[in-house]
């Protein structure tokens, strides 16, 4: 029986993906090891958002061939799909499969440790396969291309991924692709057309989960907001919402990611009424700058992203209300990031992930003129990681002497627990406790970057 190794890089969808491979490369027949050390087969599952990204990835890779020379590696993901032959130029790879293809990387895997097999009613000869994809790729005829149309015939790989050690909070694809053209963002090329996964599915997949026991579940996407726009019968993510909470007993539901636009007065009024909701809103901003958004493509306006905003926090006055933000875009002055300092400073912010602009090939941004200098753009970063930082602060310590509902995670190494609140504060929780518990807790005062508290009997 052969031995895997399999690593995820990257974004929910990815680890989702990454899950999706592993219960496949487990039906198959294979087992876990826990180093690539020793692992006959490594599966690498990338993300190529950043340049920062790929790096990481080609690391890993020369890594493991140097520890492990006789192991068998396989690119998947993000990177395998927009630099096929640049990956399987590396000294170790032995196999490169795009995000179009990513459903056989379980059969290629069983091929590589036991033979030729049957998948899906074709022949794999994975020799003879590779010469030939290698020969398209450097054609620039890849059966994995840049386009959005063999994504329309790819099943959606829905499989839940755990996040922390205790396997608490399973994170449930329901989306996947993006219909958006963002200058600086190559995910749509190498994920696709936005498709969602049927209502039904979904509810099986949440049944299951609630049938093993979890109390909270994650719904996400690479576009989660656009769910149910694909069918032939358009739906929106409010219905999606609404049938978990009527025709599952998930006891929690976290949504994740939503572009402001798809914020609709019905979803907000559903998080705001329903107990077994998080009062937790991430709504990606990437600018405050009204021209840096239109040089970025977004579908937005400051005006009706604050809108947005000041909705959500007057429906639900605790929420944790986050977002993402991107700094050193091309032709981002002083001027237009001081307006982008103050848009953000003003909003009722609770957290940030702020990026520093990446240069991805293929896109628009990357032919913009004035890039800003990248010590520039660190400065800038560094600058709104430090109001965020006060805001964040401020936000945590008007729940000291109060109670907060929290989903435990695990234990740490002092003898207390790790936990998670409803609106997205860690919370040091003093003693140990089982993880995937849904607690009580009085809340005693501030750690570093979070809470800590007492569980309430």
């Amino acid at each position: 029986m052969s031995a895997y190794f399999l690593e995820n890089f990257g974004c929910r969808a990815t680890q989702a993906d990454g899950a999706a491979i592993e219960q496949q490369l487990v039906q198959r027949g294979l087992t876990r090891t826990p180093t690539p050390a020793d692992a006959e087969i490594v599966v690498l599952n990338t993300c190529t958002v950043t340049a920062a990204a790929d790096a990481d990835a080609r690391a890993t890779i020369r890594r493991i061939h140097r520890e492990n020379p006789h192991c068998q590696i396989i690119v998947t993901g993000c990177y395998a799909q927009r630099a096929p032959a640049e990956l399987a130029a590396m000294p170790g790879v032995s196999y490169v499969v795009g995000n179009s293809h990513k459903g056989q990387v379980a059969s290629l895997a069983s091929v590589v440790s036991h033979g030729p097999v049957m998948c899906d009613s074709d022949h794999i000869d994975v020799k003879r396969d590779f010469v030939q994809v290698s020969q398209l790729v450097s054609k620039g005829e890849a059966p994995f291309p840049f386009v959005g149309d063999i994504f329309a015939h790819t099943e959606l790989m829905a499989a839940p991924v755990f996040e922390g050690g205790a396997r608490t909070r399973p994170n449930l694809k329901v989306q996947d692709g993006c219909d958006n053209r963002c200058s600086f963002c190559v995910i749509p090329f190498v994920r696709g057309n936005s498709r969602s996964l049927p209502l039904d599915s979904v509810l099986g997949e949440c049944e299951a989960l609630v049938a093993a026991g979890y109390r909270e579940i994650v719904i996400s996407g690479i576009n989660l907001g656009r769910w149910g726009r694909d069918f032939p019968a358009p739906a929106r993510l409010e219905t999606l919402v609404s049938s978990i909470l009527d025709r599952t007993d998930v006891q929690r539901l976290r949504i994740s990611s939503v572009e402001p636009m798809d914020w609709s007065p019905e979803l907000i009024r559903l998080m705001a009424c329903s107990k077994r909701i998080c009062k937790h809103a991430h709504v990606p901003l990437q600018s405050g700058s009204d021209r840096v958004l239109r040089m970025m493509h977004r579908k937005y306006r400051p005006w009706h992203y604050a809108d947005c905003i000041k909705r959500i926090r007057a429906a639900m006055p605790h929420a944790a209300i986050g977002a993402d933000v991107m700094v050193g875009f091309p032709g981002e002055t002083d001027e237009l990031f001081e307006e982008n300092r103050r848009f953000i400073a003003e909003l009722p912010f609770t957290y940030l992930h702020v990026f520093t602009y990446s240069s991805r090939p293929g896109t628009a941004a990357e032919k913009m003129p004035d890039h800003v200098d990248i010590h520039l753009a660190r400065e800038r970063n560094r600058i709104l990681r430090d109001l965020i930082a006060e805001k964040n602060r401020a936000f945590r310590q008007q729940f000291v002497g109060r109670v907060l509902e929290a989903i435990t995670l695990h234990g740490t190494s002092d003898g207390s627990t790790e936990a998670l609140t409803n609106n997205f504060l860690k919370l040091h929780l003093a003693g140990g406790h089982f993880p995937n518990q849904l607690v009580r807790a009085s809340i005693t005062g501030l750690t570093q970057t979070g809470l800590s508290g007492e569980l309430l009997q």
